[in-house]
């Protein structure tokens, strides 16, 4: 029988449609990973998954590089201690313990006068889980920048990126000091804005989940203002900081994390960082710690830079990293800043009398300092609302903060 111009036509839709689907099984056998790792990336802030992603961030779809503890702990003595029920935010007095859960906190920790007060974990963590800093990573790259100065491999910060990473000319980080780079005040232009899919950090998002060159991704950025007269806020700086210590150095980031900061400062577990395609850490806020951890390298900037007689970060750095040098850095309403808290080196200072300073990470991460009241607090969560009001939140957690260390050190 003859086939019909129809049959035929049918047929070769068939052949065409089963080609298609042949080479998606492939391609999806091939790139597996990388599409499983994308998905991740697309849902990893979903309310329902949101707080195990945050502390099993290798489990999920990240390469990662182990930063080893030593043998010489910082052990922490214990002094339990109440902490106050309420604190006063906008006129209002509010409960600590509801702010706790309704930030979705999965671990907080108060250190006063060298001895931890308060432990204690929520949401299934324990001592043991490993969590996401996020931006709070960012603090120990500056330590880590201020240990790599201070050792002779970088000769100033006031030199610019480009002589440590030839790699970045032509890109908007071309001829950028390194000292603008450290305040976030590269002047690249960078959207940070997390509910936006189309915005440069999820951008950066895809790129890392697909495998492939944060650096390459880096070089495509442009400068929008003139470096060092606006303090905008700029994750890839800090990763610009990171290639800048590796290429000076000749180590990658966990080598250098491992050598000056983690078994010096005697941590107690190992951590990991997150790596992209090229090997290169997530310098920006893929480290991934114990909570007590945290707390200590807060307790190390409490000490200006020392554990016992032992300087680990310069006691200067430790000061200019705390201390606005500049009109676009300083705390308040500021036309010249992306947000009302001042900048350092890596480090955010709120605004107001206390001499206090924070590390901050997306989702409500801190590391909190008030080397006033010798108070240090660290707290893990992973607040699902954050894209509502995340900022609003955390400068909600500065007067928490500030009412746990006035209480504790007027007992």
């Amino acid at each position: 029988m003859k086939r019909s111009g129809k049959g035929r036509f049918f047929r070769a839709c068939g052949w065409i449609v089963a080609t298609l689907l042949l080479v998606l099984i492939v391609c999806a056998g091939i790139f597996r990973q990388e599409l499983v790792r994308l998905y991740n990336v697309i849902v990893l802030f979903e309310p329902n998954v949101v707080v195990e992603n945050f502390r099993g961030m290798d489990q999920i779809f990240f390469d990662t590089k182990t930063v080893h503890a030593g043998d010489d702990v910082w052990v922490l003595d214990r002094a339990e201690a109440a902490l106050p029920e309420t604190y006063e935010y906008n006129g209002e007095t509010k409960s600590i313990d509801e702010f706790l859960g309704k930030t979705w906190t999965t671990g907080m920790i108060v250190i006063y006068d060298d001895a931890i007060v308060y432990e204690e974990y929520f949401l299934g963590g324990d001592e043991t889980a490993r969590h996401i800093s996020w931006s709070v990573a960012k603090s120990f790259v500056s330590a880590m920048m201020g240990i790599i100065v201070d050792e002779g491999y970088i000769e100033s910060i006031e030199d610019p990126a480009t002589k440590y990473v030839p790699f970045l000319i032509g890109s908007g980080y071309e001829g950028v000091r390194i000292k603008d780079i450290l305040q976030m005040s590269s002047g690249v232009r960078f959207d940070e804005t997390y509910a936006d899919f189309f915005s440069d950090i999820n951008r950066m998002g895809r790129v890392i989940a697909l495998n492939t060159s944060l650096a390459d991704f880096i070089h495509t950025l442009e400068n929008e203002r003139e470096p060092g007269t606006y303090n905008h806020y700029v994750s890839m700086d800090t990763q610009v900081l990171g290639m800048v210590l590796m290429e000076a150095t000749g180590k990658s980031l966990t080598e250098l994390l491992e050598e000056y900061i983690w078994k010096p400062v005697g941590m107690e577990a190992d951590a990991y960082w997150l790596v992209d395609g090229d090997g290169a850490e997530l310098a920006f806020g893929g480290l991934n710690a114990v909570l007590r951890d945290y707390a200590r390298f807060g307790l190390l900037y409490l000490h200006g830079g020392k554990r016992g007689d032992d300087q680990i970060v310069p006691a200067d750095w430790v000061i200019a990293s705390v201390t606005p040098d500049a009109p676009h850095l300083m705390p308040g309403e500021n036309p010249a800043s992306g947000w009302v808290m001042g900048y350092g080196y890596q480090w955010w200072i709120p605004d107001g009398p206390e001499n206090d300073f924070m590390a901050i990470g997306i989702y409500n991460q801190f590391i909190y300092v008030n080397p006033d009241l010798g108070v240090v607090i660290a707290k893990n969560s992973a607040y699902a609302d954050y894209d509502t009001d995340g900022e609003e939140k955390e400068l909600e957690s500065v007067a928490v903060f500030r009412a746990i260390a006035h209480a504790l050190a007027e007992k």
